[in-house]
């Protein structure tokens, strides 16, 4: 394991948020907020405690820190690679990005545990960043590119549970299907079935546009 660089992390700041980020992800994924230990994070970083609370503050700046840095990672992601398209139309691609990115998918699911008195971390920031995602689909509904019978949170909320649950909970998805949602047979067909059951969320034919 690589000795702590202290000097090195001060003349590469960006370099090592990075780090403490990625490390940060693991750790979180691994234990939970609650089972995440500092030093732990600070050792997979390559670094030590001090630098971590220099430029995070504490384990909860650094979680939220993590929760950030993902969401916007994610949907710029996203976003550059379906610009112009539904949002029902990037359900296999959301689906996709759970399977590579499944240390985050764990975190959501590890706060889901942890979480108490109904209250998450930085819920205000993600409050504001999920009105923004209904907006957008009110807007496509408006346009009549997305059915607007139902009500657009509920339809983001089918979007996200459509394409996490496999990766949230690959035990049920292999005792159904007989295949782990890692397997990319398995992944390859999924994503065929989330094309598929995409067309129920836009405006069906006959209805005004």
């Amino acid at each position: 394991m690589k000795k702590p660089q202290t000097s090195s992390a001060l003349r590469d700041p960006d370099r090592t948020r990075r780090r403490i980020l990625d490390a940060a992800l693991k750790v979180f994924a691994a234990r939970g907020f609650a089972g995440a230990r500092v030093d732990e994070i600070a050792r997979q970083a390559a670094t030590n405690k001090r630098m971590l609370y220099h430029y995070y503050g504490s384990k909860e700046g650094l979680f939220r820190a993590v929760l950030r840095h993902k969401l916007n990672e994610r949907v710029k992601r996203v976003e550059a690679q379906v610009e112009g398209s539904d949002s029902a139309s990037r359900m296999p691609l959301w689906f996709m990005q759970n399977c590579r990115d499944a240390d985050w998918v764990r975190l959501l699911a590890w706060e889901s545990l942890q979480t108490a008195k109904d209250r998450v971390v930085d819920e205000t920031g993600r409050r504001r960043f999920a009105r923004r995602t209904t907006a957008r689909i009110r807007q496509k509904q408006r346009a009549g590119d997305l059915r607007a019978d139902v009500p657009a949170a509920f339809l983001q909320l089918a979007k996200i549970s459509l394409t996490m649950f496999p990766m949230a909970l690959p035990q049920l998805a292999r005792i159904i299907t007989g295949r782990s949602p890692r397997d990319p047979d398995f992944q390859r067909q999924y994503s065929r079935f989330l094309e598929t059951i995409s067309a129920a969320f836009r405006l069906p034919k006959g209805m005004a546009k």
